[in-house]
C-alpha cells in the first residue's frame, strides 16, 4: 500500500504527492480523454508546464492483450512523458490481468483501470462505470491485475453508477485492500454523464476512508475551482479533463496557484500560436490532411469557446476543408481581433 506523502504549499494546498515511489509534481494531472489524449495532445500540455502526470486514452483490454497495432499506438508514449499512466478497460479479470502485463512490458510508469467511462457503448459490455454496479467483479479485476504486475496500480471511477448506488467510498476501500495505490474520483455518477448537480461528498468520504492518494475530478477548470475542490474534499490532487481543451494553460495556472504564485495571463498571440501548434504537431504525427483536420477540429471547437468572439472563428474552422483554409481563417480572425481589441491583462483565459 502507498503511504500518503503529500506536500503542501503556502496556501495549505497540495503541491505534489507520491504514487509509491513516483513523485507527481505538481499535484495536477491531465485526464484520460477518448479521442483526445493522444501522444500529441499530452506532449503539448506537458510542454506548457504544470502537469505532474498524463494518461493515455482508455484502451480495450482485449485489444492490448492481443497487441493490436491500433491499441499499441494508443499506448505509445515518448521518454519525456514520464511519469505516464496507461489506462485500460474491460470486464474479464483474466483478460484485464494479461493486458496489464503487456502495458507493464511497454514501460508504463503506472497502470490505471477505467471504471469511470459513462459511454453507453462501453457500459453495454459491462466495462467502464458499469463495473460500479458489479462490486464483486470490480474487486476481482483489481485483485487479478494487482497480482499480474509490479508497477503501481490505480483506479479511476465515478461516485457511483446512479443516485441510488453511490458506492465509491466502499469500492475505494476494497480496492486499497487489494493493492491499488491511488484512486481518482469524478463526482458525477454514470447516470449523470457530464451534467448533474455538483455533489463532491463522495470524494471527501473516500479521502477520509482510505490511506492512499485520492485525486478529485469533475469541473476543475481553473485555479479557483481547483482550490475549492481541494479544500472541500481534502484530496491530494486534481485532475483536469475537458477544460484542458478549452484552455491548455489551465494546468499550469492551477499549479502556480497551488504554489502560492500568481497564475500566468494568456493573450491573443499565445492563443493564436497554440492553434497553430495543435495543427502543426498533429499533422507531423498523422501525416494525412484529412486525419489532421478531424483531430484539429475536435480540439479547436472547444478551444475557441475561451477566445473573445471566438464563435465566429469556431464556425470558420469547422467549415474548413484544408489546412490552407484553417490558416487563412485563423490569420483573418486574429489580425482583426488584435487590431480592434487590447491585449488581455491581469486576468486568466479560463
Amino acid at each position: 500500500m502507498s503511504q500518503i506523502k503529500t506536500e503542501t504549499g503556502p496556501l495549505g494546498l497540495p503541491t505534489s504527492y507520491m504514487i509509491r515511489d513516483i513523485r507527481i509534481d505538481p499535484a495536477v494531472v491531465l485526464a484520460p480523454m477518448e479521442g483526445v489524449s493522444n501522444i500529441v495532445f499530452r506532449r503539448l500540455i506537458r510542454s506548457i508546464g504544470g502537469c505532474g502526470l498524463t494518461y493515455t486514452e482508455f484502451i480495450a483490454s482485449k485489444a492490448i492483450r492481443a497487441r493490436n497495432q491500433k491499441a499499441l499506438l494508443m499506448a505509445d508514449f515518448d521518454p519525456d512523458e514520464y511519469p505516464i499512466s496507461v489506462q485500460i478497460f474491460g470486464k474479464d479479470p483474466e483478460e484485464m490481468a494479461e493486458a496489464a502485463k503487456v502495458v507493464e512490458d511497454l514501460g508504463a510508469s503506472i497502470l490505471d483501470i477505467n471504471m469511470g467511462c459513462p459511454s453507453k457503448k462501453v457500459c453495454a459490455h459491462s466495462g467502464g462505470s458499469a463495473l460500479m454496479r458489479e462490486p464483486k467483479l470490480a474487486i476481482e479485476i483489481v485483485r487479478k491485475v494487482r497480482a499480474a504486475i509490479s508497477i503501481p496500480l490505480t483506479v479511476k471511477m465515478r461516485s457511483g453508477f446512479d443516485a441510488n448506488q453511490r458506492n465509491a467510498p466502499e469500492l475505494a476501500l476494497a480496492f486499497q485492500d487489494e493493492g491499488a495505490e491511488g484512486i481518482t474520483i469524478h463526482w458525477r455518477t454514470r447516470e449523470d454523464g457530464y451534467k448533474g448537480t455538483r455533489q463532491i461528498d463522495k470524494i471527501a468520504e473516500c479521502k477520509a476512508k482510505i490511506q492512499i492518494p485520492v485525486i478529485a475530478n469533475g469541473d476543475v477548470t481553473n485555479p479557483q475551482s481547483a482550490e475549492q475542490m481541494l479544500r472541500e474534499t481534502g484530496a491530494d490532487g486534481v485532475m483536469v479533463g475537458r477544460g484542458a481543451m478549452r484552455n491548455p494553460w489551465s494546468l499550469l495556472q492551477i499549479a502556480q496557484h497551488l504554489r502560492g504564485e500568481k497564475p500566468m495571463c494568456v493573450d491573443r498571440e499565445a492563443q493564436k500560436s497554440m492553434l497553430y501548434l495543435f495543427l502543426d504537431r498533429h499533422h507531423q504525427y498523422l501525416r494525412h490532411e484529412k486525419a489532421t483536420l478531424g483531430k484539429f477540429k475536435q480540439i479547436a471547437k472547444h478551444f475557441c469557446t475561451e477566445i473573445p468572439n471566438g464563435d465566429q472563428l469556431r464556425r470558420s474552422l469547422l467549415r474548413s476543408q484544408s489546412i490552407d483554409e484553417i490558416i487563412h481563417h485563423t490569420e483573418i480572425f486574429f489580425d482583426l481581433s488584435l487590431s480592434q481589441q487590447p491585449p488581455l491583462q491581469n486576468q486568466n483565459v479560463i
